[in-house]
């Protein structure tokens, strides 16, 4: 089987390896619930090679992304659910129905402040009519955070259970109490720690999450941007750490803790005038 650049090749690709008796193995194996990790991972690859501005890698990771389409259209048409171009047809049918203003509505195009305006009054629209179609089991309990994707990343979710709490006033007042909220979670995960307690200490560890998420929304930081900024930062200092002692013929292994602290402190003393701001402590 050759490659190709049109998506049928793909599809084709996709049924062989699921197929029964000649497909691969690990591929057989695999269902919605395996392979939803692996979007999610892909998603995030994506937005890496469009952070590094690496074009090339972003077509190679826009690939990796489509085949989790593919994927999951495999798995849905296996059990009669649903086929790739069902996937493609509800896509275009949703954007062609939430832009009249360029489909539809050739003499009557909106403002761009209007556009958003369209945009969600036809969003509810088709909520509705998905909630319309769930079986009455599924919608028989309306809670105000119903509307919160379950897919979303945690910490996404977490902020925005959090922000959709406060449309009704479930909320901090001052970004201080959130913090007093942070070091009452810690006390917490300081006495779970004493009592050894490896299933109090996941949810404690879960709540502090949760707070320090609660401290972002409420300084206007988003979570998620903020913590990526922190992984680059953590991987320059220990790449700094890693370049100083293969400079002296040596290697992490060889170094004492001490010596790797010192590295360290000396990377974050490189990067303070750029930086213009506070400091963080290590993490390990």
């Amino acid at each position: 089987m050759k490659p190709s650049r049109d998506i049928a090749r793909l599809i084709e690709i996709m049924a062989a390896l699921r197929a029964p008796g000649t497909g691969c193995p690990w591929d057989l194996e695999q269902n919605f619930a395996t392979i939803a990790p692996y979007t999610i991972e892909e998603a995030y690859e994506v937005v890496d090679a469009i952070t590094r501005g690496d074009l090339d890698d972003l077509r190679e990771e826009l690939g990796d992304l489509l085949l989790q389409v593919v994927y999951h259209a495999q798995m849905a048409e296996e059990q009669n659910a649903f086929a790739f171009g069902d996937v493609v047809e509800a896509i275009t049918r949703k954007m062609i129905r939430r832009h009249p203003h360029v489909f539809v509505d050739k003499d009557g195009n909106l403002a761009p402040s209007h556009v958003m305006e369209v945009w969600d009054r036809i969003k509810a629209e088709e909520k509705a009519e998905r909630a319309a179609r769930r079986p009455p089991e599924q919608t028989s309990h309306k809670s105000l955070l119903s509307s919160v994707k379950a897919g979303l990343p945690a910490l996404t979710r977490a902020m925005e259970l959090q922000r959709k709490a406060s449309t009704v006033g479930f909320d901090w007042n001052d970004p201080r109490a959130v913090l007093h909220k942070i070091r009452e979670e810690a006390d917490e995960i300081e006495a779970a720690l004493d009592r050894n307690d490896k299933q109090e200490l996941t949810a404690e560890t879960g709540d502090l999450l949760f707070a320090l998420v609660n401290l972002a929304r409420h300084v206007d930081a988003d979570p998620e941007s903020a913590l990526r900024a922190t992984n680059a930062k953590f991987e320059r200092r220990f790449a700094y750490i890693e370049r100083a002692l293969e400079a002296q013929g040596r290697t992490l292994e060889q170094a004492s803790l001490a010596e790797m602290d010192e590295l360290w402190n000396a990377a974050k003393r490189s990067e303070r005038p750029a930086a213009g701001s506070g400091d963080t402590a290590r993490s390990r």
